[in-house]
């Protein structure tokens, strides 16, 4: 599977059946180009022209299932949250 790919794909997290959105970044070891985790951007601040206050960091350990058209996250969404900048 391709970066393109996944970035086309939305999302869901199976604690609270909710959408976080489509993959924006991926973390990689460079030592070894294993993937860490998947970025994905959070809400914007003012209909997403300021930017996101945070993204979800999300470890590929999280990752349930990668279907056609989503994937299936297992997270503490507080946890996984990252402030931005």
């Amino acid at each position: 599977m391709r970066f393109f790919d996944l970035k086309h794909k939305e999302v869901i997290n199976v604690q609270s059946c909710r959408s976080l959105g489509c993959v924006s970044d991926l973390d990689i070891d460079c030592k070894t180009g294993c993937i860490l985790a998947l970025i994905v951007p959070g809400p914007g601040r003012l209909c997403w022209f300021l930017g996101q206050e945070f993204e979800y960091v999300i470890p590929w350990k999280c990752i349930c299932q990668i279907g056609t058209d989503i994937i299936l996250v297992d997270i503490d969404e507080e946890k996984a949250r990252k402030k931005c900048g």
